[in-house]
């Protein structure tokens, strides 16, 4: 294969990879505008959202890795089963942080996670924390402050805590699959997606049964097309493009997620909100652009 033949083919998977994260970026971003259509008690949403996302999941690794399905769960060590639990967290808090506040400050808040990585990657592997991320996390902070203190939506305490949890869930996740580089995200996001679908069952109890057509619909989009199928386009895609640009193009969650809710729904957070945002999303955009370029600098250790 020649130069030329190898740098197209290069470009042409560093597109495809784009495109699919960014389709999972706006799969995730139908979250909170679905959400607002189901009118169940939130341990039933939980209930079924997790049974469908993990029996669409399973239904892919199937397709896709036949009988290595079961070893891939089998191979999953300490480190899966972490990811998978703080994965079920994150859903389940979503869920219930729906009831409690506006989608955008759900999201704004979610989209620190990369931020609160490097707290975590510092105070446990001692990963270096450079002044960049600590003015990014000291911006971000302070937008969602603004959020917060200026509030015009439907927003409480448990609201703004639940979303700070899936905030940490999400960055313990990320570091959990730095520390254990063998872990696998679809086969842990499976996993997480099941534990998910058990507590919501065991909480629900028979009242989970009792719902219409029209309900098990929007459930059904819910867990197979925003979750799973969003989960196995960032998979996929994500494995053809640069880390940091992954987590650059995840954003888009945050920015449509917030616009569709508005759009459709009507569900305004207020002038302030979009303030806060911006500093928020424009913290961890610019962190990430920062990092990736500096380890675009580093000299390669050919020893």
């Amino acid at each position: 294969m020649t130069t030329a033949s190898t740098e197209a083919q290069r470009i042409h998977t560093q597109r495809l990879g784009t495109l699919l994260v960014v389709g999972a970026a706006i799969c995730w971003s139908l979250g909170g505008l679905i959400a607002r259509q189901i009118h169940l008690d939130p341990w039933t949403i939980v209930a079924w959202r997790g049974a469908i996302a993990a029996t669409s999941l399973l239904i892919f690794l199937l397709i896709r890795d036949r009988s290595g399905t079961w070893g891939l769960f089998r191979g999953m060590g300490v480190g899966g089963i972490g990811v998978a639990i703080c994965f079920a967290t994150a859903s389940i808090s979503f869920v219930i942080a729906l009831q409690h506040a506006t989608v955008a400050l759900i999201l704004v808040v979610q989209s620190t996670a990369p931020l609160i990585a490097g707290i975590i990657a510092w105070a446990w592997m001692r990963e270096r924390l450079g002044w960049a991320s600590i003015a990014a996390m000291a911006v971000a902070f302070a937008g969602i402050l603004l959020m917060v203190s200026k509030a015009e939506g439907h927003a409480d305490a448990l609201g703004l805590t639940l979303s700070g949890v899936i905030a940490v869930s999400f960055a313990v996740a990320t570091v959990l699959t730095r520390r254990y580089a063998h872990v696998r995200m679809t086969p842990a996001t499976c996993l997480g997606t099941a534990i998910m679908g058990l507590i919501g069952f065991a909480l629900a109890g028979l009242d989970a049964f009792s719902i219409s057509a029209v309900d098990f619909g929007y459930l059904f989009l819910f867990g197979a097309v925003q979750l799973a199928i969003g989960l196995i386009l960032f998979t996929t895609g994500a494995r053809h493009i640069p880390a940091a640009q992954a987590a650059l193009l995840s954003l888009v969650e945050t920015v449509l997620g917030a616009f569709w809710v508005f759009l459709f729904l009507g569900e305004n957070p207020g002038i302030y909100a979009l303030y806060g945002g911006v500093l928020v999303v424009g913290a961890v955009a610019a962190n990430t652009i920062y990092g990736q370029r500096r380890v675009a600098r580093q000299p390669l250790n050919v020893a």
